[in-house]
């Protein structure tokens, strides 16, 4: 958070990962930052028919929902209470690694796939006054379950998802877990459209302050919002990678219905880093607008100084020469050399500026 404010430090890119030095692979280690006090799970079971949803207190409650034939999501919010996290993972034969993975919340988005369930992480995008932050949202999805576990945030990411479950709205209930899954995902990439419409107004406003008036905050502005590109490229460029192998197919938990929809994941995903790089190149030619402005405004400014030392040039060697401390001078000795010196020296700077103004270089 602090790169993106422009604080100079660099835990945006780079986790501190000194907990987990010397421990075994799989050994589950909260690192990232606890964002809410207390883990939240929610539960929701539904088929085609019903739904029912609930608050609950300890993940021993969900255990029951799962042996039924009914599509389970179990949500996690709050990813430092390690032994929940691990006791959940347990039950449902999470490999240790996996385990591993989702508490340390600077994972790039990838897909794993293992015996029975597939391991999916992304990258939910927030902007603030602080910038733009990262919250890493983890998915196990099996034959009729999905777990997702969040950092935590100022919003619920999935309101979208839970609404249409609860009314009944399209074909989200209809389908299986797999479908489930899509629509988490697909909320995810649509936030993603939100985030970058955010930066496009502010990139306009940028490039008319670069060409008008350019200052140095415009300046710390255009590296600001350039790291933040290149944290959002660093969080999104893989989503193309990991929605392409769930589409292709690697996977018999992804029915052939589904796919068809993650092919309009793919797509959008496609158009979000396409808009990424357009930004990047934008910002680019921005700095390069900027760094013009700023020469022009200085050539603009060395070209009037270097007309006014013209101007004076002339008048400065006419002093000079009358100003030497020679015996026989004869126009000292005439009354009238003193007015006739200064009309000649006005006639000469008159002269100088007729000419720069017709030249229009004043």
């Amino acid at each position: 958070m602090d790169l993106v404010n422009g604080s100079g430090t660099m835990p945006k890119f780079f986790t501190h990962r000194s907990k987990k030095s010397g421990l075994p692979p799989g050994t589950p280690v909260h690192i990232g930052k606890k964002q809410v006090d207390q883990v939240s799970i929610t539960l929701i079971d539904y088929d085609e028919n019903k739904i029912q949803q609930a608050e609950i207190e300890s993940v021993n409650q969900c255990f029951p929902f799962t042996e039924k034939p009914t599509v389970t999501w179990i949500n996690i919010e709050g990813l430092h209470d390690v032994d929940t996290i691990k006791n959940l993972g347990d039950h449902f034969g999470l490999h240790p690694l996996v385990q591993e993975d989702i508490v340390h919340t600077d994972q790039r988005p990838k897909l794993e796939i293992y015996d029975g369930y597939l391991y999916i992480v992304l990258k939910m995008l927030h902007t603030g006054n602080e910038g733009i932050t990262g919250e890493q949202i983890s998915f196990i999805l099996g034959s009729n379950f999905v777990l997702s576990f969040q950092e935590g945030s100022p919003g619920d990411a999935f309101s979208s998802v839970r609404e249409r479950l609860l009314n009944s709205r399209g074909h989200i209930r209809e389908m299986g877990a797999d479908y489930l899954v899509y629509a988490l995902i697909d909320a995810i990439v649509d936030n993603y459209f939100l985030v970058l419409e955010q930066y496009g107004e502010q990139i306009e406003l940028l490039e008319e302050e670069a060409l008008e008036e350019p200052t140095p905050q415009t300046l710390h502005t255009i590296h600001r919002v350039k790291r933040e590109m290149i944290f959002l490229r660093k969080a999104i460029w893989p989503v193309r990678e990991l929605v392409n192998r769930m589409e292709r197919g690697d996977s018999e938990l992804i029915q052939n219905t589904t796919r068809l929809y993650l092919r309009d994941v793919y797509d959008h995903t496609i158009q979000v880093i396409e808009a990424i790089e357009l930004f990047r190149d934008m910002l680019s030619s921005i700095l390069d607008i900027y760094l013009s402005s700023i020469s022009n405004r200085m050539n603009e400014v060395m070209k009037v100084l270097t007309i006014y030392a013209t101007i004076f040039i002339p008048l400065t060697f006419i002093v000079g020469v009358y100003g030497m401390n020679f015996e026989y001078m004869p126009e000292l000795k005439i009354w009238w050399a003193y007015p006739l010196l200064w009309l000649i020296m006005l006639g000469v700077a008159g002269s100088l500026l007729v000419f720069f103004r017709r030249k229009k270089w004043l």
